[in-house]
């Protein structure tokens, strides 16, 4: 699949992302008004809580596209490069190469305090990318073994890849912080209401289901397959597929998971910092709830690019 064609399939995906968060914002919204209100489609009551969920959806979508990358930075504590500093000079270094062989604008770039190794873009497009590398990384890692990794950050930028898991991270938040409201005005209000308890009983139980469910297919709304392709990719920037390889086998041993992540974010990085068990399997199942495909694997592929056998 070429770059372009990419490009459009990623925008495409968006666009059914959002519609089908503000959908399902839209929803919950009519139920509550229908529990408390007894609002009815074509009845004389205002949607006041539809309405307001509905307004809130476009807020959230509207400050993940245009701010994601920078709410993103602030979880995780990430600060802005210092060039003074050599092994940060480095990386700006590196950056550079790797945008010029790209054909791309140099993102911003950042530094994660954490000692643990990874690193993620972020960003709309590739005028307001950013990426951000852990300390644990710059020192782990050498030159080749952080050029792959940053080969692999701005593959995910040339095709796209970051508008998705930007919205994906920030509409995972939004869905996990309505179903909490939710919850609580079905539990509160309810009572002081008199609402039906069938009506709240049902509704609470379909938000107690739909909660993990929706949050969790969110999350991995990002295949694993654009890791995949993400490597291939940067590996055609580089021309050294053994450099990112090696940068995969360093980070799989080192076992601390990064502080600061959380399941809306873990997708965005190069290995799922929280490093679950499913990462490591393979089969339909694993691909329905995992992000990353298991390391092994990907340092295969790489070193039967390179024409070494797996170590």
């Amino acid at each position: 699949m070429d770059f372009y064609e990419r490009q459009r399939r990623n925008r495409r995906f968006t666009a059914l992302l959002i519609a089908a968060f503000i959908v399902f914002f839209a929803a919950v919204g009519l139920s509550l008004d229908v529990s408390f209100a007894g609002y009815l489609v074509g009845g004389t009551r205002f949607p006041f809580i539809t309405v307001v969920a509905l307004a809130v959806s476009v807020g959230v979508t509207l400050l993940g596209f245009y701010g994601g990358g920078r709410l993103v930075m602030s979880s995780l504590l990430a600060r802005p490069l210092r060039v003074e500093d050599p092994e940060h000079r480095e990386l700006h270094n590196i950056v550079t190469e790797i945008s010029l062989a790209a054909g791309l604008p140099r993102p911003k770039l950042y530094v994660i305090p954490d000692p643990s190794p990874n690193a993620l873009a972020t960003g709309r497009d590739p005028e307001h990318a950013t990426i951000a590398v852990t300390e644990g990384a710059l020192a782990l890692l050498d030159r080749e073994e952080t050029q792959g990794v940053v080969a692999h950050e701005m593959a995910h930028i040339a095709n796209r890849d970051t508008l998705v898991m930007m919205m994906v991270a920030v509409l995972y938040g939004g869905v996990i912080m309505l179903v909490d409201w939710a919850r609580r005005t079905l539990y509160f209000g309810g009572r002081r209401r008199g609402a039906a308890p069938v009506v709240l009983a049902v509704l609470l139980l379909v938000l107690v289901v739909a909660s993990p469910l929706i949050s969790r297919l969110l999350a991995t709304a990002v295949s694993r397959q654009r890791e995949y392709l993400a490597d291939a990719t940067g590996v055609q920037f580089t021309r050294n597929p053994e450099g990112l390889a090696r940068a995969l086998a360093k980070i799989a041993r080192t076992r601390s998971p990064l502080r600061g992540a959380t399941r809306g974010t873990a997708h965005l990085f190069i290995v799922n910092p929280l490093r679950r068990r499913s990462d490591e399997r393979e089969g339909k199942l694993a691909d329905l709830f995992s992000t990353h495909p298991p390391i092994e694997r990907r340092i295969a592929i790489l070193r039967g690019v390179a024409g070494r056998p797996p170590s």
